[in-house]
């Protein structure tokens, strides 16, 4: 078991009347990478500003790599790299220049910051505009240059707050496989979005987090399960469809047939209740019947399909 990078219990964040977090707890392991989801509103940015000690709970505690957000606040500032939904950059600094100032701020020595900065311009690719003013970027490169702001004194644990709000489908994809990169170098990665796509093809882990409360949380894969009782498949035929469509029907383990919805081509929506031996021996019989089989495959629920369910309440 992978231990516990980033912690709360019991956590709770109130502005008078209104209860922004209530009695959080949270758990997310070394090395990987958590997608913190939920609507506007949900109580994701309080989480992060208290874990990066920027907020303090009205109750509750948080570690980040073992330290207390209340009692050892310095050394949980040293441990990560925060990226908050809403920054500002110093527009008449150099691109080197930004770095150069905040390696400065974690003590980095001298000496030793040149050949950094020119590592972090490397990773976000942006050694090409070192000489260019921070006004200079656009947005996507900005958000790149923060990214590497926060990993100047490299940290063990990324905290990122909705690090794709407002960019281009280009940059998007920029940034995440900055994501998958910087997994890859061993860093924990805490990131929120609304972005229910950008998440799922980053994360390795889930939260979901509604009025304040974490309604679920763990790996997509077993949301996916939580939610689909029972499975779905896709089936394709060239023809024969309503022949195969009775077929289908009068099937072991067939729940229920249907057409897919805007679709032109024969395809056919299948509920199935069985194991995989059943669902083998299901194409096997299909083909055996003589239908044009084309395409059989099964369809899981997506993120988007998962919070839907999960903050509706239909499951429990």
């Amino acid at each position: 078991m992978m231990a516990a990078i980033i912690e709360t219990r019991g956590l709770t964040k109130r502005y008078g009347r209104l209860t922004a977090l209530e009695e959080l707890d949270l758990t997310v392991e070394e090395g990987v990478v958590y997608g913190f989801v939920g609507p506007n509103g949900a109580g994701k940015t309080t989480t992060m500003r208290i874990l990066a000690t920027l907020l303090r709970p009205t109750a509750g505690e948080a570690w980040v790599v073992g330290h207390s957000v209340l009692k050892e606040r310095r050394d949980v500032r040293r441990a990560i790299g925060y990226m908050p939904d809403f920054f500002g950059v110093y527009g008449d600094m150099k691109v080197w220049e930004y770095l150069d100032f905040f390696a400065a701020c974690y003590e980095i020595a001298p000496a030793t910051r040149r050949a950094l900065v020119g590592d972090l311009l490397e990773l976000v690719d942006l050694a090409h505009r070192r000489d260019d003013y921070v006004d200079a970027l656009s947005r996507g490169m900005k958000q790149r240059l923060c990214l590497a702001r926060a990993l100047a004194h490299d940290p063990q644990v990324l905290i990122l707050d909705e690090p794709a709000s407002g960019l281009d489908p280009r940059a998007r994809v920029e940034i995440r496989e900055l994501v998958r990169e910087l997994q890859a170098m061993g860093k924990t990665i805490f990131v929120s979005s609304h972005i229910l796509t950008e998440i799922e093809e980053v994360c390795t882990h889930i939260g979901i987090i509604e009025a304040g409360h974490l309604v679920a949380t763990g790996r997509l894969a077993e949301m996916r399960q939580r939610v689909q009782a029972q499975r779905v498949v896709r089936v394709g035929l060239t023809g024969q469809i309503e022949e195969a469509r009775a077929w289908l029907v009068g099937q072991t383990d067939v729940a229920c047939v249907e057409p897919v919805a805007g679709n032109g081509e024969g395809d056919l929506q299948v509920t199935f209740a069985g194991d995989d031996e059943a669902l083998v021996r299901l194409l096997s019989e299909l083909v055996g019947a003589g239908f044009p089989v084309v395409l059989f495959r099964e369809e899981s629920s997506d993120l988007e399909d998962v919070f839907m369910r999960l903050t509706e309440g239909v499951v429990s």
